[in-house]
């Protein structure tokens, strides 16, 4: 298995290059030559050998393809339940139950674990780069804490993420160094890219990404959706529909791959914020980036989605890709309300990302629609709550994990959202 560049002007690398790079040599993003076929046990599998299965394909030929099971043990050590919601048909996907509290931790202990089996004794050290609009950061400071070999810079924008992601971005300390960016996360993507396309700064930094453009992030998301796809369809036989909150578009891409693998997966519904490129995308307009609008759901605040060059690649003609897909844009004042009504309606207490997802789920289920659909939970609530607890009247407990990030102190130091100054901070450590 082979892996080529979306803008195809770079010669084709292995798994273990492309996962070592981040970003194609041409600035474009690294996906497979063809979708394997996957064949599973059944829906009995734990998640991490439903992950060792999907993904063994792509390692075929990698040096890390007799590693891949305690990989994936590693990744994915903790649980991505199906929950059943109040309304008929009405599931939650949680993916809140990693050590940062958020989706991203599976796809980031994976990245950390399989860099670390690829580097040699006598390598320099690796400078992670990772543009975070919330949560990415702190999923891959906590797989990178204290790994020989590896340093971690975080770039976020200042005021733009909540006091609990902020805490969770600059307490780690040791080899991660985070810098509040004036700016907004598209900001902060386009340095990391930037950084990453330098080639005389790469000729004296190791450089590699841990933002969703990376390979080593798309792959091992897909594993939860074939995990739950394949436990719905045993226990339904038919196959289960999602509603993916989305920013940056890297884990409805990798929803995306799954289905292309034979996954029995239904129709992927994106729900964005008030950031609604995305949404008049699909909806015949054309694609057109815009400045990054902040709102409550401050993680998906994305005005230039990086992974829908992945989308196009694909597809290769807008209009096929417009008839697979559907967005939804959901404003402030109807995520507060979505987050009121949801102990009741819904039985659960939501994120502000994930309640994005349970509006175009009502709107659906308004509409007629009786399909069995799965809402991704892509963050739990006690990290947004002081815009939660207001809205349920009570107080949100932190799971364990998160509590004891936010017991440490934080600090992050400020930067201006110019190259020249985050080259000189790389430079400098």
């Amino acid at each position: 298995m082979k892996f080529l560049s979306t803008r195809g002007t770079c010669p084709l690398a292995s798994i273990d290059e492309a996962l070592a790079a981040g970003l194609a040599p041409d600035g474009g993003l690294y996906v497979p030559e063809r979708f394997p076929e996957s064949v599973f046990e059944g829906p009995a599998m734990t998640l991490d050998r439903t992950a060792r299965a999907l993904l063994a394909p792509y390692f075929d030929d990698s040096s890390l393809r007799d590693q891949l099971s305690d990989i994936c043990k590693h990744a994915f050590s903790f649980p991505a339940p199906l929950r059943p919601m109040h309304g008929e048909g009405d599931w939650l996907l949680e993916l809140f139950h990693g050590p940062t509290a958020a989706f991203k931790d599976y796809a980031a202990r994976f990245l950390a674990d399989a860099l670390s089996r690829l580097r040699t004794k006598d390598a320099p050290p690796t400078t992670i780069i990772v543009a975070t609009s919330g949560d990415t950061g702190a999923a891959v400071a906590a797989a990178f804490h204290r790994r020989a070999g590896f340093n971690v810079v975080i770039l976020y924008p200042d005021g733009r993420v909540s006091p609990r992601q902020a805490h969770g971005l600059g307490c780690w300390r040791d080899n991660v160094r985070a810098f509040r960016v004036d700016g907004s996360f598209d900001d902060c993507q386009r340095l990391a890219k930037q950084a990453l396309s330098d080639e005389t700064l790469r000729r004296e930094l190791s450089l590699s990404s841990a933002n969703s453009i990376s390979l080593g992030r798309l792959l091992p998301q897909t594993a939860y959706y074939a995990h739950a796809a394949l436990q719905f369809h045993a226990d339904h036989g038919t196959p289960l529909n999602f509603i993916v909150p989305t920013g940056n578009l890297g884990n409805a891409c990798a929803a995306f791959v799954a289905k292309r693998m034979g996954l029995p997966i239904g129709e992927i519904r994106l729900a964005t914020n008030a950031n609604d490129v995305l949404p008049r995308f699909f909806a015949d307009g054309d694609y057109a980036p815009q400045p990054t609008r902040a709102t409550l759901a401050n993680a998906m605040d994305v005005g230039a989605p990086s992974n829908f060059e992945r989308l196009r690649h694909w597809y290769g003609d807008d209009g096929v890709l417009r008839r697979d897909f559907v967005a939804g844009s959901v404003d402030d004042d109807t995520i507060r309300d979505t987050i009121r009504a949801a102990p009741q309606r819904h039985g659960i207490v939501p994120c502000p990302h994930t309640a994005t997802g349970l509006h175009l789920l009502e709107r659906l289920r308004d509409a007629g629609d009786e399909r069995p659909w799965a809402v991704v939970a892509t963050a739990h609530p006690a990290k947004f709550e002081s815009i939660v607890e207001p809205l349920v009247g009570h107080v949100v407990e932190p799971p364990p994990a998160l509590a004891e990030c936010l017991a440490r102190p934080a600090s992050a130091e400020p930067m201006p959202a110019d190259y020249a100054a985050l080259r000189e901070r790389l430079l400098s450590r």
